[in-house]
């Protein structure tokens, strides 16, 4: 049998700015033999996210640093095509830290196997019935706490996780504004997923379109962006508000330290609430996300989109997307056939 050659890309110069193709390179090499309890499986899609950003920095982070000359990590799907596993038979279904290659050779560790329902496209589980669909359920339910008649305002709303956190806002019953970044992007929140009201902050005043949708203030933010578009939402939080700090993605290429909100008082005088989160924390809980989600889904309550570019050799081109904000729903990259 010919050996299985593996195609990595491998981090080689930590970015400055922007992520450039040259901090990456491109590798191949043989797929080693399998060990005693160790599986091979191959990447079908892979995920790219804002925090892969973070990841490639030296600084402190929720994981440690890719260091110089590893592959890139990241979070895939993939299929086990070799095991010497009992837990992980060949044929089965997984996600987890696959990166960014095509094989990935493992203990399992930090993986999930998983049971596709044929009815749902593979895609969607790394969407809406993956981290994306718990991070948005997660943060908005457990730190959000949305109650009826509520204002929430969603930064980055058009965004993977932004889109299911307005919609889930809607069931619950809330006044829902979105933030993004095109006109296309506002009509798609508003004539598509429900959402009350959008801005188009690049070429609105952020400020002045929220005191015009929200004439009650603002009681739940669910924040994905940072910079300016905090410090607006600041200005007009209500008593008890809660701001659920999911990303700050306007801050992740800053080349020197970003200023505060200037507002940041505001969160003395209302008594509001401001909460990090990662996802990673909620993985035992995964269940709960599961049965909703599944729920509003089959019952038209909810959409997601996704937008897969093929081949892993375009992953380093592919992730700016992300910044530049010209990605459509969840950006995947599709590695082999499903």
């Amino acid at each position: 049998m010919a050996t299985k050659v593996n195609r990595q890309w491998r981090l080689v110069s930590r970015p400055v700015g922007s992520i450039a193709e040259s901090n990456f390179e491109w590798t191949q090499e043989p797929v080693p033999t399998l060990g005693e309890g160790q599986i091979l499986v191959r990447n079908i899609y892979l995920s790219l996210d804002p925090t892969n950003r973070g990841w490639l920095n030296e600084g402190e982070n929720y994981l440690p640093p890719v260091a110089i000359g590893e592959v890139i990590r990241g979070f895939g799907i993939g299929v086990v095509e070799q095991s010497r596993n009992v837990n992980f038979p060949e044929g089965t279904l997984v996600q987890g830290l696959l990166g960014w290659q095509d094989y990935a050779v493992t203990d399992g560790t930090n993986l999930s196997e998983f049971l596709k329902d044929p009815s749902i496209p593979l895609t969607a589980y790394l969407g809406l019935f993956g981290l994306i669909g718990m991070t948005a359920y997660f943060g908005l339910l457990d730190i959000g706490k949305p109650k009826v008649g509520e204002t929430l305002v969603v930064s980055g709303a058009a965004g993977a996780v932004g889109s299911l956190v307005g919609q889930i806002g809607k069931i619950k019953g809330c006044r829902v504004v979105g933030i993004a970044g095109s006109e296309e992007k506002c009509r798609w929140l508003k004539d598509e997923l429900g959402f009350d009201a959008a801005i188009n902050y690049k070429t609105e005043s952020v400020l002045e379109s929220l005191q015009q949708h929200c004439p009650d203030g603002i009681d739940v933010y669910f924040e994905n962006v940072g910079g300016e578009i905090l410090d607006a939402v600041l200005k007009l939080i209500n008593l008890r508000a809660r701001i659920v700090l999911c990303g700050l993605i306007s801050q992740y290429n800053a080349t020197q330290l970003v200023p505060g909100p200037y507002n940041f008082v505001n969160i003395l005088i209302k008594r509001a609430k401001v909460e990090g989160f990662i996802v990673l924390d909620y993985f035992n809980r995964a269940q709960e996300v599961l049965a909703d989600l599944g729920e509003w889904y089959a019952q038209g309550k909810i959409k997601y989109r996704v937008d897969v570019i093929d081949g892993l050799e375009n992953a380093p081109r592919t992730i700016n997307k992300l910044f530049n904000g010209t990605n459509q729903g969840k950006l995947i990259i599709k590695v082999s056939e499903e």
